[in-house]
């Protein structure tokens, strides 16, 4: 089996007293898409400016491409960052803001300028090289940033949130176009969000981190359908976590049916109903939990009997949909 194109072995790093990253090993393939996913301050934009080398490492190493980086400066890498700030030149032009990098590396103006032309044509922007950045729009800006990023030609692209500042519409289409682009150039982009859907959607792999620590790093597909843990299961969303004799489980919600007839199943009383449109999330409460159980059901479902707050009905599911927790 092939060494991980980037190689992350056992990496910490400590603020005085407080741990913000505790001994992650984490290997990726060349070309993948990963995004690394978690809570707030859970240390996952940490462990990506390790990577670029904006933050030190307190210990473990960095390997790319088999060439061990942990304190090389960021122009030494072979990395490139997109921040959440896109951080452009307001008194540059869109052209010399994607070329700059390549007018830091010394190449004559001519040749940056014909690439910078090339790279904006790849994001759909060659129209609007002469524009300042207080001329576009939060989308435009992000394409901006991203073609910066990219004109170096890295072996990997460090992505901190690159969609968060955008409206829901606008960060559904821009995630295509870049999920399209990564296939394009064949480059390996490691994107840290906070969204469970940007996640799902993307990656080729997804790592899931909690308290400075990696608690899964699988396929969208089994992050989804195998969570490893609670946490997991709960974050990743989609899923009731129920007590079932000596068995932890996870099952998704989308998989549980409801009856107000059956008699084999857990019982529950019905204390919310969410319309969204192609289904209905229906929360019902068990005696002995805290925690609501959620029941998606398509609408055609829902609307056919539908139910009401306060009902009492019986909550069921299929043996092979219940997804015994690890941990």
């Amino acid at each position: 089996m092939a060494a991980p194109h980037l190689e992350l072995v056992n990496v910490s790093k400590q603020y005085a007293d407080t741990p913000a990253v505790r001994g992650v090993n984490l290997g990726v393939n060349e070309g993948a898409y990963v995004c690394i996913l978690g809570p707030s301050g859970c240390g996952k934009s940490t462990l990506l400016r390790m990577v670029a080398g904006h933050e030190t490492v307190s210990d473990g190493d960095i390997v790319l491409a088999g060439q061990n980086i942990t304190t090389l400066n960021p122009a030494q890498r072979g990395t490139a960052m997109m921040f959440q700030s896109y951080a452009l030149f307001p008194h540059l032009s869109v052209r010399d803001n994607v070329a700059f990098p390549l007018r830091m590396r010394g190449v004559d103006q001519a040749d940056r300028l014909t690439q910078a032309d090339d790279m904006l044509e790849r994001v759909q922007l060659g129209s609007l090289s002469n524009r300042f950045p207080a001329q576009l729009s939060g989308g435009q800006q992000q394409r901006v940033a991203l073609a910066r990023a990219m004109i170096t030609t890295p072996r990997v692209l460090l992505l901190d949130e690159p969609l968060s500042a955008l409206d829901p519409f606008l960060r559904v289409q821009i995630r295509s176009e870049l999920r399209q682009l990564q296939r394009d150039l064949g480059i390996t982009f490691v994107h840290v969000t906070h969204s469970q859907d940007e996640a799902l959607a993307l990656a080729d792999q997804v790592v899931v981190m909690n308290d400075g620590e990696i608690q899964q790093s699988s396929t969208a597909f089994d992050v989804f359908n195998k969570p490893r843990s609670e946490f997991v299961a709960k974050f990743i969303g989609g899923h009731n976590v129920l007590s079932l004799g000596d068995r932890r489980v996870s099952i998704r919600s989308d998989r549980m049916s409801i009856s107000r007839q059956a008699r084999d199943g857990l019982f529950a009383t019905v204390v919310d109903i969410e319309f969204q449109g192609a289904s209905v999330l229906v929360k019902s409460q068990l005696d002995d939990d805290v925690d609501a159980v959620v029941v998606q059901l398509s609408d055609e479902r829902f609307f056919d009997q539908p139910l009401v707050v306060g009902e009492s009905v019986c909550l069921m599911w299929r043996e092979e949909d219940a997804h015994t927790l690890a941990a």
